[in-house]
């Protein structure tokens, strides 16, 4: 079993007017972040690729916010957002233990990305005991939100970490989810045949726990990608149809 993780996060709806978002302008803020210094170089030579100043101006994400990257993987979102929310603001890095225990370099990758993050929490609680210590503008989680679904998990797992994501928000608050498109999959065999979902059945997840759909951006979509294979297979890696999508937590 391979448990893949990254992530990222939003707070305001002004910065969707309609469905999808394209050519957007970047904002000043995540500009900033992206070009801060500090961030190791084979990561900001990324940048371009994963469309992160894109993403992240999408998900409405500003100085001062209260943000979760949510299974953090190797920090590349946590290492933006410190920079980006500032010193007024926060970052909780969520590693699950349930990754750790699968391969222990998660946990040292998690300590790296925090290091000198004054900002910067690092979380390492199982799924189950997953909690913050106060209500967030945001939760940012990149190409990881199939791993609930794993059959290794139990099959309510994914229900009830979406609906703790849900508690975590403020209300108006917003869960950005980025993550590889399966076929539509009624079966649901994509997360551990492919590491894939089929976003339908992501966003009917993550609506049912109560969020509100509040649009999509189509900056990583690839029609070439067949969907067949795995995002680990060589043919696709890195080049892999990707889906968008911003939730709110509705305000009453």
């Amino acid at each position: 079993m391979k448990l893949f993780a990254c992530a990222i996060s939003a707070a305001s709806l002004a910065a969707i007017a309609v469905p999808a978002i394209a050519g957007q302008t970047v904002s000043k803020p995540v500009v900033a972040a992206l070009a801060n210094p500090d961030r190791p170089a084979d990561q900001r030579a990324i940048d371009g690729r994963r469309k992160a100043g894109e993403i992240l101006t999408f998900a409405g994400i500003r100085p001062g916010d209260r943000v979760a990257d949510f299974v953090m993987g190797g920090g590349y979102w946590t290492r933006i957002l410190s920079p980006l929310v500032g010193p007024k603001g926060k970052v909780y890095a969520y590693q699950p233990a349930e990754f750790i225990k699968f391969q222990p370099s998660y946990a040292e990758q998690q300590r790296a990305a925090v290091a000198g993050l004054s900002n910067a929490v690092a979380k390492d609680e199982s799924f189950g005991a997953l909690a913050f210590p106060e209500r967030l503008d945001a939760i940012v989680t990149v190409q990881n939100y199939h791993d609930l679904f794993l059959k290794p998990f139990p099959r309510t797992l994914a229900a009830d970490v979406t609906k703790k994501l849900f508690d975590a928000l403020k209300p108006g608050g917003v869960l950005l989810v980025v993550d590889h498109v399966a076929a539509s999959d009624p079966d649901n065999v994509a997360p551990d045949k492919l590491h894939r979902i089929d976003p339908a059945i992501a966003r009917a997840a993550i609506e049912q726990a109560g969020f509100r759909f509040a649009g999509k951006l189509d900056v990583l979509r690839n029609p070439d990608d067949p969907h067949g294979a795995s995002v680990f297979d060589p043919s696709i890696r890195g080049k892999t149809d990707q889906f968008i999508y911003k939730f709110v937590k509705p305000k009453r």
